[in-house]
């Protein structure tokens, strides 16, 4: 499988930039399906294998997991070619929906509303020996 549910953290972090945006806010202000992009951080100094999450209007949300981030890292070094998309938002954690091979990512619905969710919430896969996790 080539298509993954990963976890975005660090969205209560305010970003550098001049505006000093808002990741939370401009998570909020994203549909789910909207494009998100993956951008390795080589030179980050807390993180050489931290990949920043950028929204479709260029404002950083992020990062991907310190699990997730080198195994996501490599296959992007490798040439592998991949599309995001937001998924979603609970609580301190955003979501994103990752697909390796060019085609854009199907965001997963639940099949009947949970009691706790409505009718457009996703849930995450769970994780698979298939991804080396």
């Amino acid at each position: 499988m080539d298509e993954l549910t990963l976890a975005v953290v660090g969205i209560d972090f305010p970003n550098q930039d001049k505006a000093r945006s808002n990741r939370r806010f401009e998570l909020l202000a994203s549909a789910i399906g909207d494009p998100v992009s993956l951008r390795p951080e080589p030179r980050n100094r807390h993180d050489p294998h931290a990949i920043a999450v950028f929204s479709a209007r260029d404002v950083q949300v992020g990062y991907l997991s310190a699990e997730r981030a080198p195994l996501i890292g490599a296959r992007m070094r490798r040439g592998e070619e991949v599309q995001a998309v937001y998924q979603g938002l609970k609580g301190s954690v955003a979501y994103i929906r990752v697909r390796f091979g060019g085609d854009m990512p199907t965001v997963p619905r639940a099949a009947e509303p949970l009691p706790e969710r409505g009718e457009d919430d996703v849930f995450a896969d769970p994780d698979g020996p298939e991804w080396g996790a």
